[in-house]
């Protein structure tokens, strides 16, 4: 008998003789107002819709129901670790704060308090090292990962060589914006293009002089590491001093349907990278059905399969998955946050098991373990098609450079770890 199947007796057992189970808690720290709730909305719609369709489909998770507590942060750190003081006490299982400013301050909170954290893309990089940082997880993809595959593509793109050429990083001029900039430095010494970068202040509204410099130094690429309003603007003044949409690719927090609809046929071209596949999924048939129609979405439903809904709504598949990965390895449906991490940690997603809940591809195959919180480190890129209104993919899942992203993990975290005393587990 397999270990897999014991577990599986393990909480059937548990389900029939236990008492009534509590809920398990998924606090969202959402933003729906403010400057980047263009983004926040229908992120938040997906990871509450899934949820939602876990307990009205399904009947909970493992026979436990979900309760997702809203707390608006309004992208602002300070609101955001307000919430999470208020919801910690509720039974949370697990954090996602879709912010790289709350996650720095929260990393300190979640590892004294013990209760997982997912920055799904985003967050602190070098917290794909779990010998470090036990209680946070950035499974599938982070920031280097996504430089690497940018680069990777654009090696494919210019038959393996790079060299002489000149990439230009525009990037928000915060936490988030600045997590690419070593590596992309790191792979220039390796590929030999000449590496600039111009930042962008918060919100971005104003780019006239970041764009003039970019017209006056004339490089073959830009990336951009956007988020927001910035993302909208950055594209019509590409396209108003006429830069190849082609050339230049966001990160796939620039690469939702708002940041391109504003600028029109102009934004024909523009490519983004992804995490995650997009596109008519059978799960989201699903979440019609019994979530949208019944009325009980978290939005009014028209965000449905949008690109980051489905990035939200993956987030909490990945959740959900998790959960049952713990309530397997501890024989119960009533999970504590401790048991979340343990799923966590034990979490894998094969092409079969996405298969059977109705999302085919829409990520890389992965596993987690002790050492690696980070997963496989793949991305696609997809491309903006005007005439139909669509991102279109435009590649299969890529790999990043673990050559070079793999010690630049490594030499953050462990000094991370010297600064705060932390004893490196795994051994």
């Amino acid at each position: 008998m397999t270990k897999t199947t014991l577990m599986t007796l393990a909480l059937g057992a548990a389900l029939a003789a236990g008492p009534a189970l509590a809920d398990l808690v998924f606090p969202d720290l959402s933003y729906r107002t403010g400057p980047y709730a263009a983004g926040g909305i229908p992120f938040s719609d997906g990871y509450q819709d899934y949820f939602t369709l876990m307990n009205e489909r399904d009947g909970g998770i493992g026979g436990a129901k979900a309760r997702v507590i809203e707390c608006e942060t309004a992208y602002n750190t300070e609101k955001g670790v307000e919430c999470y003081e208020a919801t910690k006490g509720e039974g949370a299982l697990i954090y996602q704060p879709l912010s790289t400013g709350i996650t720095y301050q929260l990393i300190p909170k979640i590892s004294a308090d013990g209760i997982p954290l997912h920055t799904m893309g985003y967050g602190r990089t070098s917290a794909a090292n779990g010998k470090v940082f036990e209680w946070v997880f950035n499974y599938p993809a982070n920031y280097w990962n996504a430089a690497s595959v940018a680069i990777n593509y654009l090696l494919e793109e210019n038959g393996g060589n790079l060299s002489g050429k000149k990439i230009t990083l525009l990037y928000h001029n915060s936490a988030y914006g600045k997590e690419p900039i070593r590596t992309l430095e790191e792979l220039a010494s390796k590929h030999g293009y000449t590496f600039n970068s111009i930042p962008v202040d918060h919100p971005g509204q104003e780019q006239k002089s970041q764009w003039l410099q970019i017209r006056r130094e004339r490089p073959d690429y830009v990336i951009m590491w956007g988020w927001g309003v910035m993302n909208q603007v950055a594209i019509q003044e590409a396209a108003n001093i006429r830069f190849p949409m082609e050339n230049f690719i966001g990160a796939w927090w620039s690469g939702a349907e708002h940041d391109v609809s504003p600028a029109g046929q102009a934004a024909h071209g523009y490519k983004a990278l992804n995490m995650n596949r997009i596109g008519d999924l059978p799960v989201f048939d699903d979440i019609r059905q019994y979530v949208v129609e019944p009325g009980l979405a978290a939005g009014d439903g028209s965000n449905v399969g949008s690109v980051l809904y489905t990035r939200g709504m993956y987030a909490a598949m990945l959740a959900v998955e998790a959960a049952r990965t713990a309530q397997g390895i501890h024989g119960t449906p009533d999970i504590t946050a401790a048991m979340m991490r343990d799923g966590m940690e034990a979490l894998e997603m094969t092409n079969a098991r996405m298969e059977a809940l109705g999302a085919p591809g829409i990520g890389p195959e992965f596993s987690v373990s002790c050492e690696n919180h980070g997963g496989s480190g793949m991305g696609i890129v997809q491309q903006w098609d005007a005439n139909n209104g669509e991102w279109v993919a435009l590649t299969d899942y890529i790999p990043s450079d673990n050559e070079v992203i793999d010690p630049l993990i490594v030499q953050d975290s462990m000094a991370f770890a010297g600064e705060n005393n932390i004893t490196p587990r795994c051994e």
